[in-house]
């Protein structure tokens, strides 16, 4: 059973920075494309936004023009686990941030229905 786990949430002022982690387990992780997206608030009932994601050999990450330039995706396919470290955070970073799972890579620009997805970890931004 795919299980990803999200942590490292949390309230920051704005130019505040976040990391967040994802434990991966119930799949082989080193060949899987792993995401990160979110959910502002209010937006509930609709799809995510993608923010990031990286193919399965962790080489080439690829970013939302929201966070570009302020947000590196990484992944330790040794501890099963992606990182998403947000720098220079702003009220409308503010979500429910999601760790997801895809069968093969693609950046989405629309509403982001996600394979698999954890229970997502909270980031409050502060002005």
């Amino acid at each position: 059973e795919v299980e990803l786990v999200e942590s490292g949430g949390g309230l920051v002022h704005a130019g505040g920075s976040l990391r967040l982690s994802c434990a991966a387990s119930g799949f082989a992780f080193d060949s899987a494309t792993m995401n990160w997206a979110r959910q502002a608030p209010g937006k509930g009932g609709k799809g995510l936004e993608w923010v990031a994601g990286t193919h399965a050999a962790g080489i080439i990450f690829e970013y939302a023009d929201s966070v570009r330039g302020r947000a590196t995706m990484s992944r330790d396919n040794s501890k099963h686990a992606v990182y998403l470290e947000l720098k220079n955070l702003q009220p409308e970073d503010t979500g429910v941030y999601y760790c997801t799972k895809e069968s093969f890579f693609a950046t989405y620009t629309e509403d982001y229905y996600p394979e698999y997805r954890g229970l997502g970890t909270q980031v409050i931004v502060s002005s």
